[in-house]
């Protein structure tokens, strides 16, 4: 495959902060429609690397191409407009609006302070919150608050919200942070339901869970990649297991 097939490519991508290279010369490919886990220990430059992706971080050297066009001159908006969306470890939600509003706000026709002004709750709106609330489970619970909700479906919320600006490109850092043992099952099946028309980044440590979910696994060590492939080569990779696995 050539280059200028991938949805997302990363060539000689290398950033430092005083000195220390957070991400050192790294090159990722991800497919269309790929679920790609990047798993490492603290440190490996896991969440440097989606900051990057984002545009909240400036690369010192390197390329970050999403659908053939050069990310690392855009602004952070652009890039979302671009069709990467990012959703970070703690949820960003509307405690004291409904679960409703709470998609109806991330509709990207309503973002912005003329956005919102002019924004009207039109049919097409409407039905976009109701398709995305189905696909997050979160159905029954449009006109609840969402402060109300529980740990996971505000997990839940949140990625909702990104679908409503329907990436191409959806990043997760540690989505199941903090979840039980039914809502980090639920999270594996939405995520894999949501990735038929979309790629996924994600970090993780939950290796399980990681099992679940991983078309392609990355593994970070020290801002370098130190292996990656299927879940069951990277697991019995015996510089993994030393580096991470083992502890």
């Amino acid at each position: 495959m050539s280059n200028t097939d991938f949805l997302l490519a990363i060539e000689d991508l290398s950033v430092s902060f005083d000195g220390f290279k957070a991400i050192d010369t790294l090159n990722l490919y991800l497919d269309r429609g790929e679920l790609r886990v990047v798993i490492g220990p603290n440190g490996a430059g896991k969440t440097t690397l989606l900051d990057l992706i984002c545009g909240r971080t400036a690369p010192t050297h390197g390329s970050i191409k999403f659908k053939n066009q050069e990310m690392t001159v855009l602004p952070e908006f652009k890039i979302v407009r671009a069709g990467i969306g990012r959703k970070f470890q703690t949820p960003s939600i509307y405690e004291n609006l409904s679960v409703f509003k709470n998609l109806e706000v991330s509709f990207p026709r309503g973002r912005g302070v003329f956005g919102a002004l002019a924004f009207r709750c039109t049919p097409d709106v409407r039905e976009r919150i109701e398709q995305v609330a189905e696909e997050i489970g979160l159905a029954a619970l449009l006109m609840s608050e969402a402060g109300l909700l529980s740990h996971g479906q505000k997990q839940w919320l949140e990625i909702g919200m990104l679908l409503m600006q329907d990436p191409e490109l959806l990043m997760l850092d540690e989505p199941i942070a903090g979840m039980s043992v039914r809502e980090r099952e639920i999270t594996a099946e939405l995520l894999t339901k949501i990735c038929r028309d979309r790629s996924m980044i994600v970090i993780e440590h939950d290796m399980e869970f990681v099992q679940r979910i991983a078309h392609k696994v990355t593994v970070l060590h020290q801002g370098k990649i130190l292996a990656e492939g299927q879940m069951d080569a990277v697991q019995n990779d015996p510089r993994v297991i030393d580096v991470y696995l083992g502890h």
